[in-house]
């Protein structure tokens, strides 16, 4: 079960994606976890890597290709995964596909977690952060026992620069631009699968589940 995530920043296709990863016992990949591996075990391509992010430049698709594929073709692989945060572009998903197809691969379903834009700047604008511990809270959903005081340790609790509106509504711009031609990339193959994200999150996952079938 070979499975890619989509969804713009606050839709919760991170959150999703573990949860199939546990249910399916197949990993749960995202290129940033990738990217961390190779160059903590000073690989090949984690060297290559380093070198653009070093310098604050974004690596290659090719190059973030080549990552992915290596890490799809091991043992752990071998029932499938889940997909988070690549492809982005239509380039990526091309060269996916291509390398994919080379080993007599395909992929099996795209799930799109939608979300209207209104709906992520609310979700988003309401997270607070404890800078101390890293626990995370929402005003409405996970709201501090003490207003502004994180439960765990008692630090102040904070609205993050990347949680503010303006900076989501920028996230939420580039998101449209780059990876909403995704979604007719992959409509065009029939693997589409969209599930309302605005529902609670158990509600969305048993939607992706019968998908899947469960």
């Amino acid at each position: 079960m070979k499975i890619i995530m989509l969804g713009a920043p606050g839709a919760g296709k991170g959150t999703q994606a573990k949860q199939i990863a546990d249910k399916y016992s197949i990993p749960h990949i995202s290129t940033g976890d990738i990217f961390r591996a190779n160059i903590k075990n000073g690989t090949a391509l984690g060297e290559k890597a380093k070198q653009y992010m070093d310098q604050g430049l974004l690596v290659p698709d090719e190059l973030t290709c080549d990552l992915v594929m290596d890490r799809i073709q091991q043992d752990d692989c071998k029932n499938g995964f889940v997909l988070d945060g690549f492809p982005r572009t239509i380039p990526q998903a091309q060269a996916l596909d291509a390398a994919l197809e080379k080993i007599g691969q395909s992929l099996d379903y795209e799930i799109d977690v939608d979300v209207p834009d209104e709906n992520i700047v609310n979700r988003m604008s309401g997270r607070r952060a404890c800078l101390s511990c890293g626990a995370t809270y929402h005003v409405v959903s996970i709201p501090t026992k003490v207003e502004g005081i994180c439960d765990r340790c008692g630090s102040e609790v904070v609205l993050r620069d990347d949680d503010k509106p303006e900076t989501v509504q920028k996230r939420l711009t580039v998101y449209h631009e780059q990876t909403q031609p995704l979604i007719d990339y992959y409509k065009k193959q029939n693997i589409l699968k969209s599930v309302d994200g605005t529902q609670p999150m158990e509600a969305v996952f048993e939607a992706i589940t019968q998908i899947l079938g469960a």
